[in-house]
């Protein structure tokens, strides 16, 4: 680079890092400090009256920014609650004149205080959807007899770099222990980013032995991919989306068998993996051929860590322990 060109280079980076830090969405863990959207932002159930007779209808509500936002519909219940999956779902932003009304081809609705006004296509009143916190049923669960304890929240000393904020561990964390087959535990939290978008919001990842990726990601609201929070990423879809709103504590509880190679070093079987999210199972024996994209550590016989991405997002965990099998 001639000289000429480096010191303008120079000149303008100041600029330009400014400008890259002015294009990242904000990141906010304390409910207390996030916007107004947050308190609009989750999940609505309601008992309606329809043509066909009583059902359940949930909504969830997405916060995009700047007091936009965007609903889903779910005709029996809200995902891994009752919604009927072969009804599919409908979906909708807030309209233009009242960001807080949606409008599908079934479905209308208008979020108020803690509640939304349900109504038929035609704009009839069918009943009121109260929002809800749902939480993990496995949330804060003790670590069994025979458990590795890998964080309690005292100590960060069996991971590197061990860094922690408050008694929570924060994300790019490496487990000093490794490991073959065994079931992990582990709990998270997702930063409210509603400026974010597809792989931009609260995105890490769950790597076992640092080879085979869950993802994390707030994709609250969306369909449901392998590259989305719950899905073995590139290698399978979760069965449901049961990714909570963001700052709503979540779980994982992952069997994992390793893959078997001979005395020659030869793989005989794959991986597979059993995934339950807040509950729910989400993938059922899933074999797994090789290290899932950008996995920091290559497929072999030898064990391998719990790595924890870090993707530039402030996810935070707990709680996280290993039984081996």
């Amino acid at each position: 680079m001639k000289s000429g060109c480096v010191r303008t280079f120079i000149a303008v980076l100041p600029c330009l890092l400014l400008l890259c830090a002015a294009q990242k969405p904000p990141s906010v863990l304390d409910p207390a400090q996030a916007d107004a959207d947050f308190a609009r932002q989750g999940e609505y159930v309601a008992d309606i009256d329809t043509a066909a007779g009583k059902m359940k209808l949930g909504v969830q509500v997405i916060a995009l920014g700047d007091g936009k936002f965007h609903a889903v519909f779910y005709p029996g219940g809200l995902p891994g609650d009752g919604w009927d999956k072969a009804r599919g779902r409908e979906e909708a932003d807030g309209m233009p004149d009242d960001p807080l009304a949606f409008k599908t081809r079934s479905w209308g609705g208008r979020i108020g205080d803690n509640a939304m006004t349900i109504t038929d296509a035609a704009g009839k009143e069918l009943g009121k959807a109260a929002k809800v916190f749902r939480q993990s049923p496995t949330l804060g669960a003790k670590p069994p007899q025979g458990a590795i304890v890998l964080f309690d929240g005292t100590s960060g000393e069996e991971f590197k770099p061990g860094k922690m904020d408050g008694n929570l561990l924060t994300q790019g964390q490496t487990s000093v222990r490794k490991f073959q087959s065994h079931t992990l535990h582990i709990e998270f939290l997702l930063p409210y980013e509603p400026k974010g978008r597809g792989q931009g919001r609260a995105n890490s990842g769950v790597y076992l032995q640092g080879r085979y990726e869950v993802q994390i990601l707030d994709s609250f609201g969306l369909a449901g991919r392998n590259n989305e929070c719950g899905g073995i990423y590139s290698v399978a879809d979760p069965l449901v989306n049961m990714c909570f709103p963001p700052l709503s504590w979540q779980t994982f509880d992952i069997d994992f068998t390793a893959p078997q190679f001979d005395a020659d070093g030869k793989k005989t079987a794959n991986a597979r993996m059993t995934v339950r999210h807040n509950g729910v199972l989400v993938h059922d024996n899933v074999e797994i051929k090789g290290p899932t994209t950008a996995a920091p550590f290559k497929e072999s016989p030898e064990p391998g860590p719990l790595y924890l991405q870090d993707h530039g997002h402030p996810v935070r965990f707990r709680n996280i322990w290993v039984v081996p099998k």
